[in-house]
């Protein structure tokens, strides 16, 4: 028994796939652990998180000091999105706080809504110069030290950045004593990838989900990460979905719409878009909302008899609820008489159902790019990253305003 179902309502037509599946199934596979190729996220991170839960544990319980009811993450990116996702599926977000900014009203606005008595500081970047992160630190450190009068703040931050102290400007904050506990980002897994990093854990631990239930979620990702490295595209629901976008792709639709519906997806839109646009670049353009309230702002449009390059996506929990299965069906009905379209229904929102939906996720993205660039003939060599897991173009904007800062 699966957690989720996944079906596409509108087949699109398109040459034979099961070749270029196991292929990217086979190839995936090989990578796997590899230095460099940032995969470690596969069957690696889960059992060293496995291993590491009493140790994170007891961090947890040093860190909160049986004081601190709240945590406030400073991260960007998959530092922030990742953690944003789960806690948000699981209900748990009510005493977890993110900042990502630089814009000094949106920091003041923040920082006001929280207690400081009760709030402990989770600061995250592999490498520790990340601007938005580190501008954040600063700021939050200060405030701290004007509201308590103590500027010694080691205790109210956790930092979570690469091991290495010449590889983060962080880690050296960590040895220099200004933050006093500390865990890992770690190596070759990638930032929208890093859902079951340190961070992460963390937080869960923190928010008073139970060690146990950590295991559980782990397990059930290792078992989920199975499931979708098998090469047979009939079992292989990631591998469906892959299909389905790719197809959608070579009919000319350049726009996939990911529409979740339910509150507690909020998280996951923002995760999802980061996932796709960060690994599949602007072959396909990937934008997600919560319905049914973006239908007020976006239907008109989707469903407009000029919208001819965009397919769609929908994703919800499975209910017995009459309003909400009448709002599924009749929603997607009218979009699959228009355009292709997919779904996703989730059994649950139980550990196991939650792991396998973050890895069909992992996995579809994978499959999608790897089976675009075949189509063209673009085989990654085996001693170099997949396009995928790279990120390059986050470096433009960076540069420039290093450049403009240095003025």
């Amino acid at each position: 028994m699966t957690n989720s179902s996944v079906e596409v309502v509108k087949k699109c037509c398109c040459g034979q796939f099961r070749e270029f599946a196991s292929q990217a199934v086979e190839d995936i596979k090989s990578r796997a652990g590899k230095d460099g190729m940032f995969l470690n996220w596969i069957e690696k991170l889960p059992n060293i998180q496995l291993a590491n839960l009493d140790k994170m544990e007891e961090m947890v319980k040093t860190a909160k000091a049986g004081k601190y009811t709240d945590i406030a993450i400073l991260g960007i990116g998959g530092s922030r999105h990742t953690t944003e996702n789960i806690t948000k599926l699981l209900g748990i977000d009510e005493h977890v706080h993110f900042f990502s900014s630089v814009e000094p009203l949106s920091f003041d606005r923040w920082i006001k809504r929280l207690d400081l008595d009760k709030t402990l500081f989770l600061v995250v970047s592999k490498s520790g110069g990340t601007l938005e992160t580190t501008v954040g630190y600063e700021k939050a450190r200060k405030a701290v030290q004007e509201y308590t009068g103590n500027n010694d703040t080691s205790n109210q931050f956790v930092a979570m950045t690469d091991k290495n102290s010449d590889k983060s400007a962080l880690r050296r904050i960590v040895d220099s004593g200004e933050i006093k506990l500390s865990g890992y980002v770690h190596d070759d897994v990638g930032g929208r990838f890093s859902i079951f990093d340190d961070a992460t854990i963390f937080t869960l631990l923190f928010l008073g989900i139970s060690k146990e239930e950590v295991k559980e979620l782990m397990n059930a990702s290792l078992d989920a990460q199975k499931e979708f490295l098998n090469s047979n595209i009939e079992e292989n629901e990631a591998l469906q979905l892959a299909k389905f976008n790719v197809k959608a792709k070579n009919m000319g639709k350049n726009k996939h719409f990911v529409e979740y519906f339910g509150d507690e997806f909020f998280g996951t839109t923002l995760w999802e878009k980061q996932l796709k646009n960060e690994s599949l670049k602007a072959t396909i353009s990937t934008d997600t909302n919560v319905g049914p309230g973006y239908l007020h702002y976006n239907a008109e449009a989707d469903l407009d008899i000029n919208n001819n390059d965009s397919f769609f996506t929908f994703v919800y929990v499975k209910t017995d609820d009459k309003v909400m299965n009448a709002v599924m069906e009749g929603v997607i009905s009218a979009y699959s008489a228009q355009h292709p379209v997919s779904k996703i229904v989730l059994e649950d929102l139980s550990m196991k159902s939650i792991a396998r939906f973050i890895e069909l996720k992992h996995f579809e993205t994978l499959y999608t790019g790897w089976i675009m660039r075949a189509q063209k003939g673009n085989i990654t060599p085996s001693n170099v990253a997949l396009d995928e897991v790279l990120q390059p173009n986050v470096e433009k904007y960076k540069k420039e305003v290093k450049k403009a800062l240095a003025k």
